[in-house]
């Protein structure tokens, strides 16, 4: 439906949409001069989802079917509307649940400490994936929660969001 968010989608596909979607979006115009549409990173997605909490989830530790679409007891057969469940409190939906989101990064081990929105490294051999999903268990859906795939996989319960962004300067080529 055209409520629902995009489904089986590789993380290439998303490149696909987001490369296609810059270049419209510039020629139109509407794109500001120094900014880009991408993926957000895998800190940037967590960010978000946790909206200045320090819970398992954004409204606290606990789950149930009136928070978000998850595999509750196998009732959740596919994706919903977006906005059929309440907004975190900086106003993202279903950060938690309906479909796994990809991210910009590559699958490594996750940095700690009082770093401010680290990348992932360079290359690997699958992109990460945030969220839980309709398909999974509540644990799932917690803000924390990682999965990944291969770059090219597509999955029933994977999708992605767009990030908004200030092109970084290129200190390789600078001109």
């Amino acid at each position: 439906g055209s409520n629902r968010p995009v489904e089986k989608v590789s993380w290439e596909d998303a490149q696909v949409f987001l490369s296609q979607l810059n270049a419209i979006e510039q020629t139109a115009g509407r794109l500001p001069a120094g900014w880009k549409y991408v993926l957000p990173t895998e800190a940037q997605w967590e960010y978000a989802c946790r909206a200045g909490t320090t819970t398992a989830y954004s409204w606290g530790n606990d789950i149930n079917s009136s928070r978000a679409n998850y595999n509750y007891g196998n009732d959740a057969k596919q994706t919903v509307n977006v906005g059929n469940y309440a907004a975190n409190p900086w106003g993202f939906y279903d950060l938690h649940g309906n479909v796994r989101e990809w991210v910009h990064d590559w699958q490594a081990n996750y940095f700690s400490g009082a770093q401010t929105d680290p990348e992932g490294p360079a290359s690997g051999s699958t992109r990460v994936r945030r969220g839980g999903s309709w398909y999974v268990g509540g644990w799932y859906l917690r803000s924390a929660e990682r999965s990944n795939n291969s770059p090219s996989g597509r999955s029933y319960d994977t999708g992605f969001r767009v990030g908004f962004q200030a092109v970084k300067p290129d200190g390789a080529n600078p001109e």
